[in-house]
């Protein structure tokens, strides 16, 4: 029941931001001048999921090694450069979120609410507890800390060593929301998170003490579905700036010390940014990449030509940016331009979430739970 009330949740959003659309189609791909020659390196296949589920799964690298977990199950350790596999443990939980990698742990949550850890080592059960609430996004680890986010608006901190509780923390929840949540985010002592409410909270770490909350994306209109405002990506912490963007809100930069709002602009994503040195880009709700200046918002850039694509967040590689979408197509953009430099199409279909970065290899998670890894290259002149 708890599932259905959320996809419906999700359609009526859709259907609202399309209703002055008349359902527009998905725009076609264009042919470009191809710049980059994506090169396959390695596949492997997880046991997969429901693509509309939109589940929190991606890799999770950590030194010459990813860790990858599908939605049947199955949680895996591979050599980063060849694929091979390392371990694999069948956990017969409907996996739902992560896998997180810290302290000698591989952690994941389930549908049912449950969070399983894993030695990072050799793939051994070590512990399972349940937090409640359905789990959609990784979870984060730091201090001998577990940080998790549920659906039903709480942050829970569990113990590495035994998976007790150490605090919880709760946003009230709208009765309208998109499916969803952002990862928590870690930043020295101090947590992280967006909530479907529109807010942002800072918590101490190791108490889940309150030290600030932010509303970034009021909610506005005269329906539940006009007021949704979920924050349903990860906020971004550089040096003592933080920055977030929510779904009918505003992108904006925040005082990591004080969440003081410093500059914001009106923008709608549910899927998610990168950020460099300079610059911000956002997968907006449309499926438009945007680039905006860090220090002030201004925009920079924007690449239109992937409408209702259902793209994925940006993945920053060098230069470069790596989107996913509905069809399973990678595109790699010019960071500096937004000009589309290569595509490739791995199979696998769908990708919800946003590729994974590590060093020259670009790791992608299908819905259907295949993992794929790619390298880039300049094409040869001629």
């Amino acid at each position: 029941m708890k599932r259905m009330a959320w996809l419906l949740a999700l359609a009526l959003t859709l259907i609202a931001c399309s209703k002055e659309k008349d359902l527009e189609p998905p725009a076609e791909l264009v042919d470009f001048t191809v710049k980059l020659k994506p090169d396959h390196v390695w596949s492997i296949g997880t046991k997969g999921g429901d693509a509309v589920l939109r589940l929190g799964l991606r890799p999770a690298v950590l030194d010459d090694r990813v860790y990858v977990a599908g939605h049947g199950g199955d949680v895996q350790a591979l050599e980063l450069g060849s694929g091979h596999s390392l371990w694999r443990a069948s956990t017969d939980l409907d996996l739902s979120g992560g896998p997180a990698i810290g302290e000698g742990l591989v952690v994941a949550g389930t549908i049912a609410g449950q969070v399983l850890a894993l030695d990072a080592a050799t793939g051994a059960a070590r512990w399972r507890v349940a937090v409640g609430g359905e789990v959609l996004s990784a979870p984060a680890i730091s201090a001998g800390l577990v940080i998790v986010r549920t659906v039903d608006g709480k942050l829970k901190a569990l113990r590495v060593a035994d998976g007790t509780e150490a605090w919880s923390y709760e946003q009230p929840v709208p009765r309208l929301t998109l499916r969803g949540n952002g990862a928590p985010v870690i930043d020295g002592d101090m947590v992280l998170a967006g909530f479907d409410s529109g807010k942002v909270v800072a918590l101490a770490l190791l108490t889940g003490d309150l030290l600030w909350t932010a509303t970034v994306a009021p909610s506005r209109g005269r329906t539940e579905i006009e007021r949704l405002a979920d924050i349903d990506s990860p906020v971004h912490v550089i040096d003592q700036d933080v920055y977030v963007v929510g779904y009918q809100g505003r992108v904006a930069m925040l005082s990591r010390e004080s969440g003081q709002i410093w500059w914001g602009r009106d923008m709608s994503s549910y899927r998610g940014m990168a950020a460099d040195a300079e610059h911000l880009y956002v997968t907006t709700a449309d499926s438009t990449v945007v680039a905006l200046r860090r220090r002030d918002g201004t925009e920079v850039w924007r690449q239109a030509q992937f409408l209702r694509r259902a793209l994925t967040a940006p993945a920053l590689q060098g230069d470069t940016l790596v989107v996913a979408d509905f069809e399973g197509y990678l595109h790699w953009l010019d960071a500096a331009t937004g000009e589309i430099l290569g595509r490739a199409k791995p199979g696998g279909g769908r990708v919800s979430n946003a590729p994974v970065t590590a060093g020259d290899l670009l790791l992608v998670q299908s819905d259907s739970g295949k993992v794929q890894a790619y390298r880039a290259r300049p094409r040869a002149a001629g």
